[in-house]
């Protein structure tokens, strides 16, 4: 009978592999110096993780803000304004920041090699996307309209993300996420 997988000593060294990605990038993401930097085996890597694309999957999903979660109860403009609030400040300021650095260099790779990274990046705006339009399509919305606005958000925030990490110029970009904040819910519906 095979051994189970230590979901503690899993979850431990998904921790480390997403701090690894965070401080190293995904574009040269190979498992041997992974490892040894993690001080552990590349057949353990395989062992928790499956290949080389799961390994990297599963870090994004781990590092990613929980959309779902934030967005799951909203039922009010002034809830869903909060919401997206809750959300830019985790890709901003909170534990997610730096996981933006990564989710940004896949989305880069994608359109630069996406028989890699396509898959990838498709899933990190679908699991974006997804939650913020239903809460959007509750607030009365049609399906198509808030498909559109959850867009905005995501990719006006992702966007705003990347010019803060470049520029720095913190005041302007929490202004300009205001407006992005507010045009998605906006009128008309």
């Amino acid at each position: 009978m095979p051994r189970m997988p230590d979901l503690d000593k899993r979850a431990a060294l998904l921790r480390s592999v997403v701090a690894y990605l965070e401080d190293n990038g995904v574009s040269d993401l190979s498992l041997a110096p992974m490892a040894e930097a993690l001080g552990t085996s590349k057949r353990m890597l395989l062992y928790y993780f499956g290949d080389r694309g799961g390994l990297l999957a599963q870090a994004l999903d781990a590092a990613r803000p929980d959309a779902g979660g934030i967005f799951a109860d909203v039922t009010t403009d002034a809830e869903f304004v909060d919401a997206a609030r809750t959300l830019w400040r985790a890709i901003s300021r909170g534990e997610q920041r730096r996981s933006v650095t990564m989710m940004l260099q896949v989305l880069s790779l994608a359109s630069t090699d996406p028989d890699t990274y396509q898959q990838y990046a498709r899933m990190t705006v679908e699991v974006m996307l997804d939650p913020i339009t239903a809460a959007l399509t509750t607030l009365g919305h049609p399906r198509s309209d808030a498909r559109a606005r959850a867009t905005l958000v995501v990719s006006g925030l992702r966007g705003l993300c990347q010019d803060v990490l470049v520029t720095g110029q913190r005041a302007r970009i929490d202004a300009a996420a205001e407006l992005v904040i507010a045009a998605a819910v906006a009128a008309p519906r």
